[in-house]
């Protein structure tokens, strides 16, 4: 039998209110993620990208709105869902890495209390469980003497090591997904194939899903599953993460030829025909 799948959205919306009347900025999307599958979501800034994944969680606040026909995650139905019931939700069932998670922690708190802080809202655990907890969460971030770190604050802290951080405090509550906003994007290359190795680890260890959301389309070839491409609030093709290069629509092709390449023998870049839309 057939599992369902772990997320369903159809027909998902996001507009914001302007002067001259409401731009919609994520518009009709339909995508399904499958449990355990590693799904990346590609375009350029501003394609919408960002604002589906946090539509998932219900971060949509006013003056911005949100609509979708189904919103459903493992059988919940989350645009049914209150505040209180979001709130139980966040971290410990889908949690998010936001862009440039170092900057997300809290200054005057330390590495270990904030984590802690991530597993106190969601479980009551003793005061030794939680430090223990924690330490093992710092250790399976491969971070060299947890106990140190955990009582470090977050200036004390590399940009890799804080991402490492942020890592670790969304998935010491165990969720069943995870969505990265550009979990790497501060970083350099070789600490970012770091990080995302880890992320994959822990994903592919924990029985997760995964939404990795970048505009680098090499990377999330090489760590997802399936792509969706996305292109002024839409959907423009979906393709198995191996197929990527063979994509078709001219939009992704354009992003393909757009990237430069290491051993590189073109005199001019190409760029996207934004008179068309698409294209180079």
């Amino acid at each position: 039998m057939t599992r369902a799948p772990l997320l369903e959205i159809e027909d998902l919306r996001v507009s914001f209110a302007t002067p001259t009347g409401p731009v919609e900025v994520v518009k009709g999307l339909s995508l399904t993620l499958g449990r355990e599958e590693r799904l990346g979501i590609v375009g350029e800034s501003g394609s919408g990208k960002s604002m589906t994944g946090r539509s998932i969680l219900r971060l949509i606040r006013a003056p911005g709105r949100q609509t979708a026909k189904t919103l459903r995650f493992d059988g919940l139905d989350l645009m049914a869902q209150g505040n209180r019931q979001m709130r139980a939700i966040r971290g410990a069932r889908i949690s998010m890495i936001m862009q440039d998670p170092k900057f997300s922690l809290h200054p005057v708190m330390t590495i270990g209390q904030q984590i802690a802080e991530a597993l106190r809202v969601h479980e009551k655990l003793p005061r030794r469980d939680l430090n223990a907890r924690v330490i093992e969460m710092l250790t399976s971030v491969r971070i060299n003497d947890p106990e140190r770190v955990a009582k470090m604050y977050p200036h004390e802290v590399s940009g890799g090591m804080g991402q490492r951080v942020m890592i670790a405090m969304m998935l010491i509550p165990r969720p069943q997904l995870l969505i990265a906003d550009e979990p790497t994007s501060a970083l350099d290359v070789s600490v970012q194939a770091q990080v995302l190795d880890l992320i994959q680890e822990l994903v592919t260890g924990n029985g997760m899903g995964l939404i990795l959301i970048s505009h680098d389309l090499n990377l999330v070839s090489r760590y997802c599953d399936r792509i969706v491409v996305m292109n002024g609030g839409e959907v423009v093709e979906t393709c198995a993460a191996r197929d990527l290069h063979e994509a078709t629509h001219p939009y992704t092709r354009g992003l393909l030829a757009a990237q430069p390449r290491m051993q590189e023998t073109r005199a001019t870049l190409p760029v996207l025909d934004r008179t068309e839309g698409a294209g180079t």
